[in-house]
């Protein structure tokens, strides 16, 4: 798998499986850093991230294709960011979430730690009720990690 920086031709239909609404990735694509993977040339995963303050950087978006997801590859996405945010000598990486679901423990197992939540967020945020498991996200979790 090769992850490099792109600047232009952001892959939207791969960043609306993170996020289903374009305007928010639109909201925060620029001032931000976009990576993609390939494997053989076909995009598979890529995040978005964006600095926030001196050394702090917020992971807007972390996606992998659905034929590609259980392999690893969110993982190698999350290192490389981390390495990304450690050159340029940022010190941590905030990222927000549901507060449940895949997504939560998937960080968790990265060592992200609860810092605070968002109430109403996704409520005031989203046009579109967003449901996981049949239970609504209301709240957005943002969680923290010191390099």
């Amino acid at each position: 798998m090769k992850i490099t920086k792109i600047d232009d031709h952001v892959p939207m239909d791969l960043f609306l499986l993170a996020d289903p609404a374009e305007k928010s990735i639109l909201g925060y694509l620029p001032d931000s850093l976009i990576y993609i993977a390939k494997i053989n040339g076909e995009t598979v995963g890529g995040y978005i991230l964006q600095p926030i303050e001196r050394a702090k950087y917020e992971l807007k978006n972390i996606a992998v294709m659905p034929g590609y997801q259980n392999q690893g590859i969110g993982t190698e996405l999350l290192q490389h960011l981390f390495g990304i945010v450690k050159e340029r000598n940022g010190e941590s990486v905030e990222v927000g979430t549901g507060t449940f679901g895949y997504q939560l423990a998937f960080y968790q197992r990265a060592g992200f730690r609860a810092d605070r939540i968002d109430k109403d967020f996704f409520l005031l945020n989203y046009k579109e009720a967003i449901f996981e498991n049949g239970i609504q996200h209301k709240d957005m979790l943002r969680l923290l990690i010191k390099l």
